[in-house]
């Protein structure tokens, strides 16, 4: 049992999953998970393929689009024949076994348990059937495949991408939900808070761009050549539906309509307003003028930082971390950027890699035992405070999971697309990049 969990506690690590003495399906919970489901997945088509493509320029604004598009449905199929398994299947610390292959012994009537068969504490009932929980689960698989493609825009292959993303899925995305959100997973034994997917999704994504645009290289005419969005209204649309969204993403992970989600829905806008106001602050200290870019920019970082944090801080704690993830954030894809050289197209790890470290860190910081604490023991509180709270520990425990997450996703990422450049090439060719993706990659071009 995870050291951090007493009984009688709500989950530590998975998006908070609520103890029951006699779990039964609950009408309103599971109607609120439907609608929180719709909500994460409205987040990737349309919020990312917009937000993407709005940044991008006007000859590869169908063909980002057409990632994401593509990504939930390559996502989806692989989550259902073996993603699920992998993740939430009971298996070992590392990674899930198949007893779910194709959603074989999923149960369709009852209230879904994690780590059922574990026995002891290790069991976790919820109220709402798993098939809801399966789909909730898919959507975040989904869009974390699709922010990995802001990283590489302008330059990838498509073939490539899709050899790419259904092993990544599989063999990335699956065993690090597994290890932080099953109560059998390595990182969940250590006690690593993470109640929507700071590290799952986030620093995730983050590093396998990062790598991913070390890899495929700079695009070209990079540094010198105009690469202005081509459409900051749709890209601000998109924001906008993210941000929107990010409600199901956050409360949503409560698993139930109850006080905490109320808590994590509050914080998350709280952390987003903060977040906008902090990036148009530093941007107009430093380029003299605060832009609709960095409007959008900031409030993602702020909800991004929010994530992890959102089912364990209260709303004074998530002014702060909203407010630290805009200005970092902004740091990090123009200062940090422009020293390490890399080409992060749409600074995916700019903002999601560092901002899901930054709300990763302050979880630690800030986290307080009394959002989940179910029978009224203030000394069991105290158990799961962060470092302001008396409990520094968190703080290495959160550095750990973190590193972990960084290091397994960085050397996997790497492997597999050195396997894809084998198999098909990674990116295009230079005439081909200068002509665009919608023509070259879709024969198809906006008009």
């Amino acid at each position: 049992m995870n050291k951090f969990l007493p009984a009688g506690l709500a989950l530590a690590a998975c998006p908070g999953l609520a103890l029951a003495a006699e779990p039964a399906i609950d009408a309103g919970n599971t109607a609120w998970m439907l609608v929180s489901t719709i909500l994460v997945l409205m987040m990737t088509i349309p919020g990312v393929a917009f937000f993407y493509a709005g940044m991008v320029r006007k000859k590869n604004v169908l063909g980002t689009m057409m990632q994401s598009f593509t990504i939930c449905a390559l996502v989806a199929v692989t989550w259902v024949v073996a993603g699920y398994s992998l993740a939430f299947g009971n298996g070992n610390q590392y990674i899930g076994d198949l007893t779910k292959f194709m959603l074989n012994g999923i149960n369709w009537n009852g209230p879904f348990i994690l780590g059922a068969g574990m026995g002891g504490d290790s069991e976790v009932p919820t109220t709402i059937p798993e098939t809801v929980f399966m789909m909730f689960q898919m959507t975040f698989a989904i869009i974390t495949a699709s922010l990995i493609t802001g990283a590489v825009a302008d330059r990838m292959k498509f073939s490539a991408m899709v050899l790419f993303v259904v092993p990544w899925s599989l063999l990335v995305y699956s065993p690090v939900a597994h290890a932080v959100w099953h109560p059998a997973g390595v990182i969940w034994a250590w006690g690593a808070l993470d109640f929507a997917g700071g590290t799952v999704v986030h620093i995730n994504a983050g590093i396998a761009g990062l790598v991913a645009a070390y890899v495929l290289g700079k695009r070209v005419g990079y540094g010198h050549d105009n690469m202005s969005p081509h459409n900051l209204g749709l890209a601000m649309l998109g924001a906008c539906l993210l941000w929107v969204g990010w409600f199901g993403f956050n409360a949503g992970s409560a698993l139930a309509a109850d006080a905490r989600a109320g808590m994590a829905m509050a914080v998350t806008m709280i952390a987003a307003a903060a977040g906008t106001l902090a990036w148009l602050l530093a941007e107009g200290v430093v380029k003299g003028k605060p832009s609709a870019l960095g409007a959008i920019s900031g409030a993602v970082a702020g909800l991004v930082a929010i994530t992890p944090a959102s089912g364990w801080v209260f709303p004074g704690p998530a002014l702060v971390i909203g407010l630290a993830a805009g200005i970092i954030c902004f740091w990090a894809s123009t200062s940090l950027k422009k020293a390490l050289g890399y080409d992060d197209s749409l600074d995916a790890w700019g903002v999601h890699g560092v901002g899901g470290v930054v709300g990763a860190m302050l979880t630690g910081v800030f986290a307080v035992g009394t959002l989940y604490v179910t029978d009224g023991d203030a000394a069991k509180a105290m158990t799961y405070s962060g470092w302001l709270a008396g409990n520094a520990e968190m703080l290495l425990i959160q550095a750990k999971s973190i590193l972990a997450v960084a290091v397994y996703s960085a050397v996997a990422t790497f492997i597999l697309l050195k396997i894809v450049d084998v198999m098909v090439g990674l990116r295009v060719s230079e005439d081909e990049e200068r002509e665009g993706l919608d023509v070259t990659q879709h024969g198809e071009r906006l008009g």
